[in-house]
């Protein structure tokens, strides 16, 4: 059974970072027509998330903040990427809420 996840539209909205796990990457680039702001394929053919001054962030695990008005986009992006590889968390517990491993 498939749980659809509502994205949040109150203002309330908790802070949220993302990361890719590049061991499971397929270099679709799903995710860089998603959301450019927060996505990039590299040269290696691999997607890589942002920092908010735009540096292309390729140590493992690294994670970047959501932006609110792009959160839509992400989680889109983490729904649709074909390697099931996008990892949205929220930054006070570090809890996957969207993503492969979003309970």
């Amino acid at each position: 059974m498939t749980v659809q996840h509502e994205v949040p539209t109150d203002g309330a909205q908790e802070a949220l970072e993302v990361w890719i796990d590049q061991d499971l990457c397929t270099g679709d680039g799903i995710c860089a027509q998603y959301a450019p702001e927060v996505f990039e394929l590299d040269i290696d053919g691999l997607a890589y998330v942002k920092s908010a001054d735009d540096e292309l962030l390729q140590a493992p695990g690294a994670t970047t903040p959501v932006p609110l008005p792009l959160l839509t986009d992400v989680v889109d992006s983490a729904k649709e990427c074909p390697g099931d590889c996008i990892h949205v968390r929220r930054v006070s517990d570090r809890v996957e809420v969207y993503g492969p491993d979003a309970g």
